[in-house]
């Protein structure tokens, strides 16, 4: 089983993600805890969203690789991996259909007022799901690349608002 968890940025994907691994004894992949063990270190204050994007997309298919892995002892893969455009989101669910792994849509959908005071505390405690800094600039791009998901993408899924 994969579980795509999609929001917002302050949406509370971490938090979740650590909740459903307990529930469903599975092995979590935090994007935001990806780009910092693998790239911030590197990042210049020229490299954009691009250079990003790029690394995004090999973190993908090294994720990919692992839940095959997974699902073949029957452990689910728990993809905090914030899934903000659409084509993404495709992707992986094209994946998981070609590789037979059933996969839930777990779709926070938080208002921004909730989610902005949110990454200001974890911002000011730096606590268990803190990985780097996010800026009033950072929240208002997300707020502009964020695609939220269609009706026909949630139809299955779990919606979170709170």
């Amino acid at each position: 089983m994969i579980h795509l968890i999609l929001g917002n940025t302050g949406a509370g994907k971490t938090t979740y993600a650590l909740s459903l691994k307990e529930k469903e004894q599975g092995v979590i992949f935090s994007i935001d805890h990806w780009n910092k063990t693998l790239f911030l270190a590197d990042k210049t204050s020229e490299d954009g969203v691009d250079w990003f994007l790029e690394r995004i997309h090999r973190s993908d298919t090294m994720i990919q690789s692992l839940v095959v892995q997974l699902a073949s002892v029957g452990t689910p893969a728990i993809l905090d991996l914030g899934f903000a455009k659409k084509e993404r989101r495709e992707r992986f669910y094209a994946f998981a259909k070609a590789h037979n792994i059933p996969f839930q849509i777990h779709f926070l959908d938080i208002p921004l007022e909730i989610r902005t005071q949110r990454v200001k505390q974890r911002n000011q405690e730096k606590g268990a799901t803190f990985q780097f800094e996010v800026s009033e600039t950072d929240m208002e791009f997300m707020e502009t690349w964020f695609e939220k998901p269609t009706p026909n993408e949630v139809a299955d899924a779990l919606i979170i608002n709170t």
